[in-house]
């Protein structure tokens, strides 16, 4: 049975029954490839699997790869899964409650055996459709959308699809076709429910050479409180990031921190560590060094937007 989207927020907010507490809910919508998993990772590696429990939704696809090809819409349609059995798991995660939750493995393309998934201190879910419904939004603390340029995320779909999914990069560019209507439809308008909408892209303004890494946009809507910037970005630091209140796509103000994935990391680690300052409760502890792993590789602007969701999962708890 569902709860009306109103109830859950008055239940989440009172005390926890017996043998059970509420956890700091967080959800990370986009499109495929926008970078979701990669940065749930790394926050769920910094928290540490006795803390955080991470999930993803496109685990409630309710056809495998196999079955799609006969069916008129594609993933990102709300119709391809089964939007009231995550929503009712949503709610019993955010009540503490244990759930039994499919799996959908993407390396196959198969359904699997439902695993059963207990909530910690922190949930933090990503996929395709967390934002979808008003009811499913009610669950969430914070909500985060990640939103990278065309290019950019069609480039990683690519790389990622090829290698680790099992199509051609044909069969990719076809899928991409088919989708954009329905991420039009369904994807893109989560953006408007997200506290943090996220942009990983190369500085337009800059004619900075190929292998450059991709700086950051992150949005801080005022429908949550935001730590405050004015210890972090001295004057000192403003060539690796800067604050500034723009009016986005909805004509609305809002704060837009901007870090440049181009300056040395030194730079950004000094900013690194004074944001951890701020949000580490416990001082002793070292900053993750699991945090801006892409790969291989390593994102200082990564590290940067991870950490800010990190002090809004503190500061939830607290």
């Amino acid at each position: 049975m569902t709860i009306p989207d109103k109830d859950i927020r008055l239940r989440r907010s009172d005390a926890a029954p017996a043998g059970h507490h509420r956890p700091v809910m967080l959800a990370i919508a986009g499109d495929s490839a926008a970078g979701k998993t990669t940065l749930a990772r790394g926050l769920a590696e910094a928290l540490g699997p006795d803390r955080a429990t991470a999930i993803c939704v496109d685990d409630y696809h309710r056809y495998d790869r196999e079955e799609r090809r006969g069916v008129p819409f594609t993933v990102l349609h709300p119709d391809c899964n089964y939007i009231d059995v995550m929503e009712q798991h949503l709610q019993l995660l955010a009540m503490g409650r244990p759930i039994l939750k499919p799996v959908y493995d993407h390396s196959t393309g198969r359904l699997a055996r439902p695993v059963l998934v207990e909530p910690r201190d922190f949930v933090l879910v990503e996929g395709l459709l967390p934002l979808h419904t008003k009811l499913a939004r009610a669950c969430f603390d914070i909500t985060v959308y990640l939103d990278p340029p065309e290019d950019v995320r069609k480039g990683w779909k690519l790389r990622r699809d090829c290698a680790e999914r099992g199509y051609s990069e044909a069969e990719v560019l076809a899928e991409l076709a088919r989708r954009e209507p329905e991420s039009a439809a369904f994807i893109h308008p989560q953006r408007q429910w997200a506290d943090i909408s996220i942009r990983f892209a190369p500085v337009a303004s800059r004619a900075d050479p190929s292998g450059t890494p991709l700086s950051a946009e992150i949005l801080l809507r005022p429908t949550i409180q935001h730590p405050s910037w004015s210890h972090v970005l001295t004057d000192d630091d403003r060539r690796t990031a800067h604050l500034k209140l723009i009016r986005d796509s909805d004509g609305r103000p809002v704060d837009a921190l901007h870090i440049h994935g181009y300056v040395p990391r030194e730079d950004s680690r000094i900013i690194e560590k004074a944001i951890w300052a701020q949000l580490s409760l416990d001082h002793g502890k070292a900053l993750p060094d699991t945090l801006g792993i892409v790969g291989a590789g390593r994102s200082e602007p990564l590290a940067i937007a991870q950490l800010l969701l990190l002090w809004h999962l503190l500061e939830a708890q607290a």
